[in-house]
Formats: C-alpha cells, structure tokens, sequence
C-alpha cells in the first residue's frame, strides 16, 4: 500500500472517530440537558423540605383520592385495549375484508387528535348541552365530570397502542402455522392460545407497558371532561397542576415525583421486555418470533387430556 493511500485512510478514519463523538456529545449533551436535569430537579424540589413535607403531600387526602383514581382508570382502560388490540390485531393480520384500510385509519386516528379535542367531543356528546345530555340527566346517568367520562378519555387515546405494536409483527408471521393447526382439529381458542399468543407475547407485553404509562399520565383529555373536582375526578397530572397553580410548590413536586417514578418503572419493564424479546428473537431475523408450541403437539395433547 502507497504512503499516499495510507494517510488517506488514516484520515478517513480520524474524521470517522471525529464525527461518532461529535454525534455521541451532542446526543448526550441532549439527553442531560432536556430529559436528565428536569427529572433530577423534579426529585430535588420535592424533597428539598425534607422528607417530612414529601410525605405529608403525597398522604394528603386529595393526593391519595387522585392516586386512587390514576390507578382505576389504569385498571380498567389498559385490559380493554388489551382486548381490543388483540381483536383488531388478529382481524387485520390473519383476514381479508371491505373496510380493513378504514379499520387501520380508525385505530391510528388517536394520534392525529389532540386530547383536548377528544375532551371536548365527549363534552359535546355526553355534556349538560350535548347531543344526548337531556337523555342523561333525565335518568340520573353522570359521564361528564365523573369516572365515566375518565374512563372514555383515557380509552379513546390509549387504545392504538396494542393493537399497533401487534400488527405488524402478526402480518410478518403469517398465517401457515394457524392453518396447520386448525387442519390437525385444534379449536380456535386452542389456536389461539398455544400457536398464536407465544409468538406475540413479547409484543403484547410492550404494548400493555406503552398503554398503561399513557394511561396514568395522561393530561389533556381528562383535563376537559373531568371538571377538576378536588377528591372526585383529579387524577395526579391534574392534581400536579393545580397544586402549581396554587403556589403549593413542594406538594406540585411530590406528587409529581410519584409520576416520574412510575415513567422511570416503566422504563425499566420496557428495557426488560425489549431484552426478553431480543433473547428470543432468532439471529437474523427483525422480528419477533418465539418458537411456538407446534401443532402436532398441540393435538397430541389434547389427545392425551381425552
């Protein structure tokens, strides 16, 4: 090799190396800056009191009435979009049918909507003034201002999120091993849950974590149709915002430090499912795709529990 072509590629790698940690300060730079010095201040304002203040806001009876209220909605709107996304998933993936690029549209429509507008559509069906508030107030059926109207809020942005980590990965892989398993007399149920599921559990898993982080810290939807009623409809980002705006700044903190904790579990089961997900993934392969139990296997046992 000439001296000439030596110090060109000697060059070419010194501007490479100049470049990856260009771009790595820059990205850690961004990362401390925006993401790692607001979540610290958020721990240091709550307990900059000490931790005597800290735990008297976060015991307080309007903090542990929106703790209570985080977690039911959590509790109810996270196994529906389960359900849902299950149902969507399989539907999309496994058939053909009029309508499926409207399903598809349908499912991501969420994303494109601001919460607030998704509020104010509820307050305009379900409110005092809306299309069906006479019916509602006429049998005593509260939606508006009340857990209902959470719940529906809370659902309407969350649900795209299993079914759109699902999809993709069900149109990958196929119908060859349903069909293989249904001409051996597996029932739909059984293929369902010894073919289907283990190749999408990981995937499920990490939608249901997505799901459920939106859930708890949702804002702006239940922002509107909640009425922010002390004790009653404050879930804690509302209970964070008002706390803020009445200049109670260590309580603000305290409870929003329970928040921050949830995103940092969440984050934690997130990177573990990812790393169970890519344990199991078979070496070349860009998608998931856990060994299933095969069908023969399936119906021998179900011969043997005859």
């Amino acid at each position: 090799m000439s001296t000439s072509s030596r110090y060109e590629r000697s060059a070419a790698t010194r501007e490479s190396k100049w470049v990856k940690y260009t771009i790595l300060g820059v990205g850690l730079g961004y990362f401390g800056l925006f993401i790692l010095m607001p979540l610290i201040a958020v721990f240091f304002e709550a307990l900059r009191r000490g931790w005597a203040p800290y735990f008297a806001a976060i015991i307080e009876p309007d903090a542990l009435s929106a703790i209570r209220l985080t977690l039911t909605v959590a509790l109810v709107s996270v196994p529906l979009n389960l359900l849902f996304g299950i149902a969507a998933a399989w539907l999309i993936a496994k058939f053909e049918f009029r309508g499926k690029q409207l399903l598809l549209t349908f499912i991501d429509l969420p994303f494109s909507v601001s919460p607030v507008i998704v509020g104010l559509m509820y307050v305009l069906l379900f409110g005092a003034n809306g299309w069906f508030g006479a019916w509602l107030t006429q049998h005593d059926l509260h939606i508006i201002f009340a857990l209902p109207g959470i719940l529906l809020a809370t659902i309407f942005v969350t649900f795209p999120f299993v079914a759109r980590e699902l999809i993709p990965l069900m149109q990958a892989q196929g119908r060859e091993e349903e069909e293989a398993a249904v001409v051996l007399g597996a029932n739909g149920w059984q293929v369902f849950w010894h073919v289907t599921l283990p190749n999408i559990r990981w995937a499920l898993l990490y939608g249901v974590i997505l799901s459920n982080a939106r859930a708890m810290g949702e804002f702006g939807a239940v922002s509107v149709v909640s009425g922010k009623i002390r004790g009653a409809t404050n879930t804690l980002p509302l209970q964070v915002e008002i706390l803020y705006n009445e200049y109670n700044f260590a309580a603000a903190f305290a409870v929003a430090s329970l928040l921050a904790l949830l995103a940092l579990v969440t984050l934690v089961i997130k990177t573990w499912v990812e790393h169970r997900a890519q344990r199991n993934r078979p070496a070349g392969q860009g998608m998931e795709r856990p060994t299933p139990a095969p069908a023969a296997t399936l119906i021998s046992k179900q011969e043997q529990a005859a």
